[in-house]
């Protein structure tokens, strides 16, 4: 987007909202309507269907000093990111935020969180990473906004507000709920709000008010009312905002949770599933665009097209960990998903919460080999992998923090025991204890690294057309041993991973005594024939097929 275009866009949002706030009704953020805007992104066909990096912008890479990672800093690691072979990025949520960390305490949809950088940064990031053929895509929590949001802090503190109904609340104290082991009903009263972060000049409650307000995620995070259109309206035209910056897709936060209809019927309604579709086909309405949906209930149904489109195999994942432990059971999981699931589902090993499980490196104890068979499944199967920033170095879990917090240190780019070169100052986080040696700079030198390995999955998704989007066939478990085959026009690759820690002979399912294996990884080596494969222990193998 051209600096031009983006004065306009944003001089047209502040003649609407001087429009709007001149009303009875006064705005205290942007609520104008977004027009859509042919913004094309300049990025290749099928680009989705790469791999994406998972990325906490706070944690990645810090630009100028103080300890924090920003969009400038992003943007001086993208020619890693292309190097790597990443197709696509997700970023956390990057709007001005009121936790000052993770960031789905959304104070303004519409504004770039400052200790971020401006909505130019943003342009720039989106520009620049366009050209290496990398989309960009934001996490957007619809469900809930800060409880310092603007609207609600000028909706608790009046009952006749405006925008009273763009929230949830109640006057008697509802009962009987249970949500995350706790009732999602906060007293909305005077002596409450300290505890709930509430700037000292926001508006306050008469201290006899009594009456309760709906949080899923807890007090700091008040649910929208998403039965009221103007607030469904409100999140289109946010949006729409950010896809007319070029934005490639998104990321819908915690979709199974959008409306709640009584305390025994809150979780995966259909009104949610409908109301995500309506937000989906927004998305996708503009050209080349993604959007995948976290869904821990039921994944399955949200990645198909008429609910999400795209969505993460909670349930499934944690089979790639335990097959690279030795489990046969976790080996017949992974050869049957693929048989049934849409190829729309997002597989991965970790991310930024952890209740999806630890760091890999902790999961399988600091074992390298087991952490690239891991790492292999998931990069080669069907679905599209999301890689955890710092997972492609073997990144560990920091020490001595609590909750989500380790999985959220800085990104580990040097063998630098104080900033592991992520700050020239000092970083807001403990940094990885295993920052000496799983680090991007020492591991680039090593042919043998988790970074190499990662560099050759990558390579192979993204040379292979099959691999990236082609259909899954003659999948087979064979004790510790998974076999299964990609195959898209006239290019079939067949994927062998053993699990085992001897050797083993497999008969491949789907060859016959003339097909013509021709091996591409580890290493190109002279073709073969037959249905018989020997493979050594704790490996991968891929070959071209010729049947």
């Amino acid at each position: 987007m051209t600096h031009r275009h983006g004065w306009r866009q944003r001089a047209a949002a502040l003649l609407s909202l001087l429009a709007i706030t001149s009303g009875a009704a006064a705005a205290p953020i942007d609520l104008s309507t977004v027009a859509p805007t042919a913004t094309p992104v300049t990025l290749p066909a099928h680009w989705q269907h790469g791999a994406f990096m998972e990325i906490f912008v706070r944690a990645y890479q810090d630009s100028d000093g103080d300890g924090m990672g920003d969009l400038k800093g992003l943007i001086s690691r993208l020619d890693y990111l292309k190097d790597l072979g990443i197709k696509g990025l997700w970023l956390m949520p990057i709007q001005a935020n009121a936790d000052g960390d993770h960031g789905y305490a959304t104070r303004d949809f519409r504004a770039v969180a400052p200790e971020y950088g401006t909505l130019e940064d943003l342009d720039r990031l989106i520009a620049e990473a366009g050209k290496r053929g990398i989309g960009i895509v934001m996490d957007y929590a619809v469900n809930h906004s800060a409880v310092q949001h603007p609207l609600f802090a000028e909706a608790r503190g009046d009952r006749n507000s405006p925008w009273r109904d763009w929230y949830m609340f109640s006057d008697a104290e509802p009962l009987g709920w249970n949500i995350f082991d706790k009732n999602p009903w906060y007293a909305n009263r005077a002596e409450s709000w300290n505890h709930s972060g509430e700037a000292k000049d926001t508006p306050r409650p008469p201290p006899d008010t009594r009456d309760w307000y709906f949080g899923t995620f807890g007090p700091q995070m008040p649910d929208f009312n998403l039965r009221n259109p103007k607030v469904v309206a409100y999140h289109e035209d946010s949006l729409r905002f950010w896809l007319n910056h070029g934005l490639a897709g998104y990321r819908l936060d915690a979709t199974p949770h959008l409306i709640e209809n009584s305390a025994t019927d809150w979780n995966d309604l259909p009104e949610s599933r409908a109301l995500t579709k309506r937000f989906a086909d927004l998305i996708r309405s503009y050209p080349n665009r993604y959007v995948v949906c976290e869904a821990t209930t039921k994944p399955r149904d949200w990645g198909d097209p008429q609910v999400c489109g795209g969505a993460f195999a909670f349930g499934y994942v944690q089979y790639f960990v335990d097959a690279a432990r030795g489990r046969p059971d976790a080996v017949i999981e992974l050869a049957d998903y693929y048989k049934t699931a849409l190829p729309t589902m997002v597989t991965f090993l970790s991310n930024h919460d952890i209740f999806a499980g630890k760091r890999l490196w902790d999961q399988v104890g600091g074992d390298a080999a087991r952490y690239k068979l891991a790492a292999a499944g998931y990069l080669l199967q069907p679905g599209t992998p999301f890689i955890y920033y710092g997972e492609e170095v073997g990144q560990a879990g920091a020490l001595d923090l609590q909750a989500d917090l380790p999985l959220r240190s800085p990104m580990s780019w040097a063998p630098d025991a104080r900033t592991g070169g992520f700050t020239t100052g000092t970083p807001f986080r403990p940094i990885a204890p295993n920052v000496a040696t799983n680090n991007a700079q020492s591991q680039a030198r090593d042919a043998d690294s988790i970074l190499n390995f990662y560099k050759a999955m990558l390579g192979l998704r993204n040379a292979r057309p099959s691999i990236a989007r082609g259909t899954y066939e003659h999948a087979f478990a064979d004790g510790l041993v998974l076999g299964f085959q990609r195959a898209l026009e006239r290019e079939r690759t067949l994927v062998l991973i053993n699990y085992g820690s001897e050797s083993r002979r497999v008969r491949v399912a789907g060859l016959f005594a003339s097909s013509r294996l021709a091996r591409i990884h580890p290493s190109k080596a002279a073709a073969q024939r037959g249905a018989f494969v020997m493979l050594p222990p704790q490996s991968v193998r891929v070959y071209d097929v010729r049947r």
